[in-house]
């Protein structure tokens, strides 16, 4: 059975990085399921919170499933309290297409703070030294970039687009689940695909 997802995401890293996070789910929970990613459509958070920006990009993505699959909002919080703002966008992109099932994630202060809370699964990995630990409040760090780049060896400085994608296929989903949006993150991914199988299943029984 194949199901298919599309993902609005904010940087060049989580093109690429948001997809692999989704397989990963489904192969761990779902290994029946086969899910079609198409490339994730970009804009930033400041785009995104516009008054028609967020639907617009939802109604783009429902074109690119054909009107039949899942939709993923995964953005930055930034500055911003993520239980005010992920609601706000999910409310407007459910008023947008409540035809489909949408998810919005709004990851605190940025995804990186996702590898952070993941740590011990990651040493050695990607530059990263041994001996790292995961700080007691990982989604706490402002820059958990910086975090990273400053426990690599060497000169070796963490690079979005290239470690972000390979860090997320790296680290341990478990672990990561300390941090509280991404264990969010993890239940939506869950939900969305256990809503798409019992979709196709419904079709089929219709068939």
């Amino acid at each position: 059975m194949t199901v298919k997802i599309i993902c609005i995401v904010e940087g060049y890293g989580e093109v690429k990085a948001v997809p692999v996070l989704i397989r990963n789910v489904t192969h761990k929970l779902f290994p029946e399921l086969q899910v079609s990613i198409p490339t994730p459509i970009r804009a930033s958070r400041y785009q995104v919170v516009k008054e028609g920006e967020l639907e617009r990009r939802i109604e783009l993505a429902a074109q690119k499933v054909g009107g039949r699959g899942g939709i993923l909002v995964v953005l930055d919080s930034d500055n911003v309290c993520p239980a005010e703002l992920g609601p706000a966008l999910l409310d407007r992109a459910l008023q947008a297409r409540r035809d489909l099932p949408i998810a919005v994630v709004i990851a605190k202060n940025e995804f990186e703070a996702w590898f952070l809370a993941a740590a011990d699964s990651l040493r050695g990995k990607r530059g990263l030294r041994d001996g790292i630990y995961p700080p007691n409040d990982p989604e706490a760090i402002r820059d958990a970039k910086g975090w990273l780049s400053d426990r690599m060896d060497g000169s070796r400085r963490y690079h979005e687009v290239r470690d972000q994608p390979a860090l997320t296929a790296l680290f341990d989903i478990e672990q990561a689940r300390r941090a509280d949006s991404f264990d969010k993150c993890y239940r939506d991914i869950v939900w969305l695909l256990d809503e798409l199988r019992n979709t196709n299943d419904r079709t089929t029984e219709q068939a």
